[in-house]
């Protein structure tokens, strides 16, 4: 007897876990932004975008970013801009998102990033860019907040600089 209600038991929980209906929100779906942003200029390396300068304190950081044209959405502004070492993500942008002193505006599906070393140096003076002889530094990471033509806002992922002598 004490077999048969283990099993019609077993079966009852069996039954009412599998005939749930609810859906689990942001934890059963890709977080894919509706309109994305691609970084043009700039190359894969480790799954993150990033582009290669050469030391030097007037070299130029430029980085462009751009909504596809047949998503049909234009970039307004970035809105804020997380600069540091490899180790930034979304919440550096919310809490040292401070990079920029005004919004930078888009133009159509385009904006464009632009900074040097320089000023990396002197706004984020606890990142220690170490270049080896003949190689690549460790990097300098940025993470864009961009504000869309319809006010949405969209996180990029994290772009890479590769410093080199």
């Amino acid at each position: 007897m004490k077999k048969y209600i283990k099993q019609m038991l077993l079966g009852a929980i069996t039954f009412g876990l599998f005939s749930c209906e609810q859906d689990y929100g942001q934890l059963n779906r890709d977080n894919q932004p509706d309109y994305p942003i691609v970084f043009s200029n700039a190359t894969a390396f480790g799954g993150d975008p990033y582009i290669s300068v050469i030391e030097s304190e007037d070299d130029t950081i430029v980085f462009e970013m751009e909504i596809p044209e047949k998503a049909g959405m234009g970039i307004k502004e970035i809105t804020a801009v997380a600069a540091g070492g490899n180790n930034i993500n979304v919440n550096t942008l919310r809490n040292s998102g401070d990079y920029i002193d005004e919004p930078i505006q888009g133009i159509g599906n385009k904006v464009v990033f632009e900074t040097s070393l320089k000023e990396f140096r002197e706004k984020r003076p606890s990142v220690v860019i170490s270049i080896p002889e003949g190689g690549f530094s460790d990097n300098v990471a940025f993470m864009f907040l961009v504000t869309l033509e319809n006010n949405e806002t969209v996180v990029t992922m994290r772009s890479r600089v590769r410093v080199r002598k």
